[in-house]
Order: C-alpha cells, then structure tokens, then sequence
C-alpha cells in the first residue's frame, strides 16, 4: 500500500476504475491490480521538487499534522525548553497513530524535523542554517532560494509554500527583537539568536515577494590561525596587526561588501588585552569578542511613531560617557565618522571601525565624506587634518575573482602634506596568475618600516626585521 493512498483514495479509486475496465483480457484482472499498484505508488517528494498532486498531498498532510499539534501544544509552554522536543514528538506520533497514516521510518523522520523547525525553528531555512558550508541565504520570494558556499552562489532546492510562510518565519526572526516589518515599514535590520546577521525587504519594495538575506557567522568565531591557514593573511601580517592592536593604535578595516570586515575586526579585536574595557557599537550585534569586560550597544529603529531612534552617532556620544579603553564600531557610514574621528583624537587610543571603500585612498575620501554628512559645517582641511592625526593605518580586505577573501594592503596614513594626506603601503597581495579558476598569489612586505614603529617599540613590543621584508630578497 502507497505513502499517499488513504489521503488520495477519492482520486486514485476513480483512476484504479477506469484502469480496470480499460479491456484487459488474459489474465487482465490481476494484471490491472499490478496497474493499479503502479500507478497509485506515489513517493514522498523531497523538498522543492515539483510532484505535481503528490506535492499538494504531502502539503496537504504537513499543514493538517502541523495545525492539530499547534492546537495540542499548550500556549504557556517555553519553546525554549529542550522538554518542548520530546512533547512535540509523542503527539506527533499520536495524530499519525489518529489519522491512520502510515509513513516508513525515513519520511517519518523527513515530516518530524519539518514541523519542528516550522514550530521551534526558522522553517524550510533551518536545514541551510545548521549547514556550516553555507555562509550566506538568500531568500528572493518563496519559491527561489539561493545559499553561498566556498563563495560561490548556486540555488537551493529548498522552497516556502507562499508568501505567507516566508512572512511568518521572518516575523519569528524579527518579533524577539522588538522590531517590525510590515508595508508602513518595509525593510528591517535583526540578527539571529546565533549572531547571524538578517536584512529584509517586502512588498510593496521587493518585487519579487518577501526578501531576506542572512550572513551567517560560524558558531566558532574565526581565529587569526585560521585567517592564515585559508590564506587570507600571512604570518607577518598577523604578527604586525597584533602588535599595532596591542600598542593602541587606530585602525580601519576597509573592503567592499561580502569582502570579510567584520570577521577581520572580530580578529583584530580579538588581540586586545583582557584586562581592558570595550565598547562594541553595532546596528546588529554581531562582534563575538572573548575577552571578559566587554560592553556591547546595539541601535534601535524608530517605532511606529517614528520616535526612539537610537543611531549609531547616538551611541559614540554615549560610549565616551562610559569610560572606555577601547571602542569598536562595527561599521561607520554617516556622520557617525566625525565622532570616532573626536573620540580617536581625544585619549581613546587603540579604537577600531570598518567602512566601505575600494582602496585605502578611497577610505579617506569616504571618511571625509562621511565628515560632511555629520550636518557641522567644517573645512576640508580640518577634517583632514582630524583624520590623519586619528587613523593610523587601514587594513584593505578584498574578495577576489575566485571567491577568496585576502588582506591586500596594509597602510599607513603617516600625515599631511599640504593639504594632501600622505600614506605608505606596509604590505600588499601579488597576484602572479590565475590557474583552475583560483587566483594565486601572495601577500608580500613593502619594505618599508611605518613611522609608528616606536610607539609599537614603547609598548615592549620589538618586530624583527624580517617582518617588513627587510634583508629579503623582494622576489
């Protein structure tokens, strides 16, 4: 007897009828059962295929299985509770007992884990987001999903019934945060329970139906060891940005988008000392930094008033207030710039931030920039001035042809000439050529030793010389 029969038995006894009195002869009763049989066998489809009536039979005994157990589980129960789990699986397996419908062990556990995650998790994604090949999920509308992996995109075979479901598991994502979405507000910024980064977009802006991009963060954050074994940085340049994040010297981590910032910031704040107090300032908290006195400040959108907005420059302000050792900005993008560049400038020595820009003479437009958003009419001398004299170096990260994410240039920002601001390259990425597909090449030294190397050397820190390159051969 078929998966699908006693909930399609209305439709294959009509089928199974006119097969039998098709004209068969010779043995033609029992060859019409095997007929029958053959055509009544339906399998379970696997998620995102097309199957046709035996994909609206298969939903069909989801959505019922699904809405009885809803209406079975007590409201007041903490889905939280590892007990919840084993609650759901003994009523699940009642209502099947109840409804008479028989699944093999293997579509039974297939159906079980797809209900849970619509009650407990995040739906049909739930399967990508315990996935650890997948850094990112791109939902475009229910029906196209596409996952990147090793950084490459393909398309997943995982799909959501309707716009509906997608709206459902986003609002599960959104709700514990306190935040909104919906056509008054069509865009929304969260984070999962995990760190997980979440942007959203609906209609009437998407299109193409609910949208939402998630990056995932590795529940074991990346380490500069493994930075270097993937070849995003090289041992000189590990042992160089350690030395600059222990003396108290400013940073920028600049790159485009999807090029690896903040798991190079979540790095490079890694090197702080433990004894130190840090100010995390993020729209969506995503550092995980293991050091023990660690504060961390999230921005808040406005209500549905349009009132309580807490922004990022809000919480700079507040963060000098707080007696910080170190701040770290996950991202600067506005006139939040201005005061980073203040609290740099006046004793908050070793800060760190990242920006958007495609090279680090771009990063300095781009802080000038942001500068002139911050609304103060300043000249663009002082705030060149403010921003050679707070940024000591900026750490360009790149994502390259091939997927991979590198460090390519580390520079200094050594001062003002004129009214231009002098930098110096310490390292930069080589490419020597392409094969397969995949770029090769290496990060070497300059050459060159920066300007800040006695501040390095006051903190008791003495690179050797080999590090900048210095009585190597350059090729």
């Amino acid at each position: 007897m078929s998966l699908l029969k006693r909930i399609e038995r209305g439709n294959q006894q009509g089928g199974g009828g006119q097969e039998k009195g098709s004209g068969n002869t010779g043995g033609g009763e029992e060859q019409s059962r095997l007929n029958q049989m053959r055509q009544q066998r339906v399998q379970m489809p696997v998620a995102g295929q097309a199957a046709g009536g035996s994909q609206t039979g298969y939903a069909d005994l989801k959505g019922r299985v699904q809405t009885k157990l809803l209406s079975e589980l007590d409201p007041s129960m903490d889905t939280r509770s590892p007990e919840v789990r084993s609650t759901i699986e003994e009523l699940f397996s009642t209502i099947l007992a109840e409804e008479n419908i028989v699944l093999s062990r293997a579509e039974k556990t297939r159906l079980f884990e797809q209900i849970v995650a619509e009650i407990l998790g995040f739906g049909p994604i739930e399967v990508l987001l315990a996935d650890e090949t997948v850094t990112e999920i791109m939902v475009n509308g229910p029906k196209n999903v596409y996952v990147e992996q090793k950084g490459r995109l393909s398309r997943s075979n995982v799909t959501f019934e309707n716009d509906d479901h997608v709206l459902r598991v986003l609002d599960r994502i959104v709700a514990p945060l306190g935040r909104r979405i919906d056509e008054s507000s069509p865009t929304v910024d969260a984070r999962l329970p995990d760190g997980s980064r979440v942007n959203a977009v609906i209609r009437p802006i998407a299109l193409c139906g609910p949208t939402i991009t998630i990056r995932k963060f590795s529940k074991k954050p990346l380490t500069v060891e493994d930075l270097i074994r993937f070849g995003s940085m090289s041992a000189e340049i590990a042992e160089f940005l350690r030395a600059c994040v222990i003396s108290r010297l400013n940073g920028v981590v600049s790159g485009g988008t999807g090029s690896g910032k903040t798991t190079l910031l979540n790095v490079l704040s890694g090197f702080i000392p433990n004894d130190e107090r840090i100010v995390t300032i993020e729209n969506a908290a995503e550092l995980q930094l293991r050091q023990e006195h660690v504060v961390s400040l999230e921005t808040r959108p406005p209500n549905i008033e349009g009132r309580g907005e807490v922004t990022i420059q809000d919480l700079v302000v507040n963060s000098l207030r707080m007696r910080p050792d170190r701040i770290v900005v996950g991202e600067c993008r506005s006139g939040e710039a201005l005061d980073m560049l203040q609290a740099m400038n006046t004793g908050h020595d070793g800060s760190l931030t990242t920006a958007h820009a495609n090279s680090p003479r771009d990063c300095i437009s781009r802080l000038e920039v942001m500068c002139l958003m911050s609304g103060m009419d300043l000249p663009i001398r002082a705030i060149r001035e403010q921003i050679a004299s707070a940024v000591n170096m900026i750490v360009q990260q790149e994502r390259l042809r091939d997927g991979s994410r590198k460090i390519t240039r580390v520079t200094e920002v050594q001062g003002m000439e004129g009214d231009v601001i002098t930098m110096s390259d310490i390292f930069e990425f080589e490419q020597t050529g392409i094969e397969a597909g995949k770029v090769i090449g290496r990060v070497r030294p300059t050459g060159l030793r920066p300007k800040f190397i006695d501040q390095i050397e006051a903190a008791g820190i003495h690179l050797p010389p080999s590090v900048f390159g210095i009585g190597q051969s350059r090729y």
